[in-house]
């Protein structure tokens, strides 16, 4: 007889199931609210779930639909029987309600915003860093003043990563799964009431996505998501993580935003005027929009062209070429090998409309397919505009980058996100009612200069106990894990210090950021911030790619001298760099610094966040700063360069931000009064607020949005697409005709007035010729204008001046010009004639840039 064992048991098989709260009928009203982002800019909804449960908000890291799954019966009870809490709960959805209820402009032009990451609320784990965060502030925007806007982009399941930090200071990614069913959204169903399901074909394979809408305001976010059974482990993967993966799974994300998302918005019914590329990332919307022109309406290639050109408009915010995005032939070719098929065109065709020499084997450029396929470009402030110019010039080979199409926006903030509950209400008492329908109206904001500097100061002190406070709570628990020693965890929060001058640091850790400026002199750094009378603290956070090695060996190296015994509690690092700590550190230091390499800086938008919460800039004139920085309200380090070697520019730029920190920013700080405050720099705040912060507002960024592109756009493309594309297929066949017989342009003679070039020129002389040109079997106008431009000490081109030649006669094929070049000023320069083909039909000469130099 067998012994009985006393213990047999096989592993335990789970199920997991989820309990959330039921909400009373009476209470419905806050599942509406939570469920969208309005809440995020207005504080009242936020004080509203603050009410509700404090220490839940805390614990959920402010997401309300989670805290309110998260109530207990009881508490749900107790809500319903408060009559002030459920006043506030009806006077805040009343407030909801008539925002919501607000009709849609009918003078600013429809859109479809196509982005590959937005930053609207830490909550909603769907961005990185400043372009994910410029789209979210964008998309509020577009709410706000009623724009008819539908934005698509993608849910990751796993975002981008949370940071944390090693023992030794090395950064660790780890990536956190979402959990959907407790996010502000809600998933799209089909006509039967099934979660829709999208199928995106690419080149001999099927992608299948759900799509999940998220509200905000009044704008509708369509996310689009793979992680379903349908799809192989291989193609679940591509919405996984934002910037995850090799190249090819960049590919196939921008292939599913592209393409996908053209298809998405097609199966949901929606058309818009203007397509708007955020970054070269949606290029490929393009390439869908085509098809669908050619399959559905009747066009061929060069006509479903010109109407897709003609509404659409790509953002760069990359201020170099490396910073783009480049595809091997082979690669690209595995999963677009499909398209030339569809476009009736050949694969060397297709490819070289990504390559800014075609015919070459270049890589298939997104941003330059981006380029071809959009009538508007622009970078995203003055200084990055003119670099694209630059940057893109190679696409347009007979024109200078100066003539370039290639405009600017410069970016801006929600300024109802990013201001603190303190300072808009501060706002709100003493600005015109009208504010925030006109925040980018200087004059408003100049009654700053009306409020007594006590509750500036106020104001102020209280946004910087509210950081200590939150770095108290938020970072003990992190610092006991990985700083080793209790005792110095103990020392660091005493020493984080709301009256001393505190400076802040916050964005990507890539290298051009130059976060180790600062560091470059210790003793001299060591000085600043160990003087007992005159304490000062600096506060960094940010995140590296994890690719970037780099980027993650200046955080090491900061969180190193922040461990040394002179720097404990005087440098510090803070771990997670999310949009909840942004808006701490943004509000609550005095001085907000940013040290970029000139000119890579493409805008920046922390700096702007700041200006809003009366936090002073201390920059390199670079991005933003360089139009928004102002003599007594911040400070600027030049925009020119001393050195071309950079390590030499690296140190004098240190050295020059040691001595304003020495001789101009502390001292004022410090020049306090029997209040405990300093008149001078309360001055400095005030002329910051009414003098820079209404310029970068998303206000105004979205104003000169409809301005320069969206108007221009919708309003040429009404043009091209009335009566059955008339005006497209005429202004397709034109070019067509001057493609074929372009080459046939025969220069018959130049005959010159005088001599003046050989002999010699002196300012006043003019030169004048008669230009004989034959068109032989060219059809169409042709225009021919002179060009006369000198460069720089570093052969650079400097000045461009153009003079058109005027038409006096035709006989038969035959055209004549004449043209007449100017001596202005004294100097070496260089003159040419040149040929283009003239159209009152094109927006501008990019659009069609044939050129012909005269040989002279």
């Amino acid at each position: 007889m067998a012994k009985i064992k006393a213990n047999r048991a096989n592993e335990p098989v789970w199920k997991e199931y989820n309990v959330h709260s039921k909400l009373p009928q009476e209470l419905k009203v806050l599942d509406e609210i939570a469920h969208n982002l309005w809440w995020v800019w207005n504080y009242e909804a936020i004080e509203l779930f603050v009410s509700i449960d404090k220490t839940l908000w805390s614990k959920t890291e402010g997401n309300p639909v989670l805290l309110l799954q998260s109530l207990s019966y009881s508490r749900l009870e107790e809500i319903t029987k408060d009559k002030k809490l459920m006043a506030s709960i009806n006077a805040v959805y009343a407030k909801f309600k008539a925002y919501m209820d607000e009709p849609q402009s009918t003078t600013i032009p429809s859109i479809a915003y196509f982005s590959m990451e937005y930053g609207m609320t830490n909550v909603l784990k769907i961005y990185s860093g400043g372009l994910g965060v410029l789209a979210g502030d964008y998309i509020k925007e577009a709410s706000d003043i009623h724009a008819d806007l539908t934005a698509v982009g993608f849910l990751y399941r796993y975002g981008y990563f949370t940071q944390s930090l090693s023992m030794d200071g090395q950064q660790i990614a780890n990536y956190e799964a979402q959990r959907f069913d407790q996010l502000p959204l809600s998933q799209v169903l089909d006509e039967e009431g099934k979660p829709l399901v999208l199928e995106i074909p690419y080149n001999l394979f099927t992608v299948y996505a759900h799509v999940w809408a998220v509200n905000v305001g009044r704008i509708k976010l369509y996310l689009l998501d793979t992680d379903l059974d349908l799809n192989s482990e291989w193609d679940r993967s591509i919405t996984a993580q934002l910037y995850g993966g090799d190249n090819e799974n960049r590919l196939k994300q921008e292939y599913l935003l592209g393409v996908g998302g053209i298809m998405l918005l097609n199966r949901l019914g929606i058309k818009k005027q203007v397509y708007h590329c955020n970054e070269g990332h949606a290029a490929l919307i393009n390439a869908q929009r085509l098809v669908d022109y050619i399959q559905n309406d009747g066009l061929n290639f060069n006509q479903a062209m010109e109407v897709v050109r003609a509404s659409a408009l790509y953002t760069c915010h990359t201020p170099v070429p490396a910073g783009h995005d480049y595809f091997e032939e082979p690669l690209f070719q595995k999963y677009l090998g499909h398209f030339p098929d569809k476009l009736g065109i050949s694969w060397q065709e297709f490819i070289d409309m990504g390559r800014a020499n075609p015919g070459s084997a270049e890589k298939f450029s997104m941003s330059v397919f981006a380029l071809n396929t959009c009538q508007e470009a622009n970078g995203v402030s003055f200084l990055h505009g003119e670099v694209s110019k630059k940057m893109f010039a190679p696409i347009w080979k007979g024109y200078f980058a100066q003539e370039s199409h290639v405009g600017y926006v410069t970016n801006g903030v929600h300024m109802p996100t990013w201001a603190t509950s303190e300072w808009r209400k501060c706002y709100e008492k003493y600005f015109d009612k009208n504010f925030y329908n006109d925040q980018s109206n200087p004059a408003i904001w100049e009654k700053i200069y009306q409020v007594e500097d006590d509750a500036v100061w106020d104001v102020r002190m209280a946004l910087k106990k509210r950081l200590v406070k939150y770095i108290r709570e938020s970072f003990k628990d992190s610092w006991l894990k990985n700083q080793g020693d209790p005792s110095k965890v103990v020392s660091i929060l005493e020493k984080i210090n709301p009256d001393a001058l505190l400076i802040g640091f916050g964005r990507r850790f890539a290298t051009y950021k130059r976060a180790h400026l600062l560091f470059t002199d210790l003793e001299r750094l060591s000085k600043i911030v160990n003087n007992p009378d005159y304490p000062v603290q600096f506060i960094f956070t940010g995140k590296a790619h994890p690719a970037d090695g780099g980027g993650q060996g200046l955080i090491k190296r900061i969180v190193e001298i922040s461990r040394r015994p002179e720097f404990l509690g005087k440098i510090i690092f803070l771990e997670n760099y999310d949009m909840r700590l942004a808006k701490r550190l943004i509000s609550g230091v005095d001085i907000w610094l940013n040290t970029p390499t000139r000119p890579l800086e493409a805008s920046g938008t922390s700096g702007e966040k700041a200006e809003m919460n009366g936090v002073l800039n201390f920059s390199v004139l670079d991005g933003w700063w360089y139009e928004g920085y102002r003599e007594s309200a911040g400070w600027a380090l030049t925009e020119k360069r001393t050195y071309e070697n950079q390590e030499f520019q690296d140190q004098l730029d240190a050295v020059t931000i040691y001595s304003m920190l020495e001789n101009d920013v502390i001292p004022l700080y410090y020049a306090k009064n029997s209040k405990g405050y300093s008149p001078e720099w309360i001055q400095y705040i005030k002329n910051s607020i009414a003098q820079i912060a209404p310029h970068y507002t998303t206000k105004r960024m979205f104003d000169d949005y409809l301005k320069r592109f969206y108007d221009v756009l919708a309003n040429r493309s009404k043009e091209l697409v009335k009566d059955s594309y008339a005006k497209a297929r005429e202004l397709a066949a034109w070019k067509e005709e001057v493609a074929l017989h372009w080459d046939d342009i025969e220069v018959v003679s130049i005959t010159y007035d005088n001599d003046h070039i050989n002999q010699g020129v002196e300012v006043g002389d003019a030169l004048s010729a008669t230009v004989v040109l034959d068109k032989h079997n060219l059809q169409g106008d042709l225009g021919l204008e002179s060009v006369q431009f000198s460069t720089d000490p570093g052969n650079n081109v400097d000045t461009i001046k153009i003079q058109p030649g005027e038409l006096i006669k035709t006989e038969g094929t035959k055209i004549y010009f004449t043209i007449r070049i100017k001596a202005a000023q004294a100097g070496a320069f260089k003159y040419g004639l040149r040929v283009y083909p003239s159209n009152k039909g094109l927006p501008h000469r990019m659009d069609f840039a044939y050129v012909k130099w005269i040989n002279i």
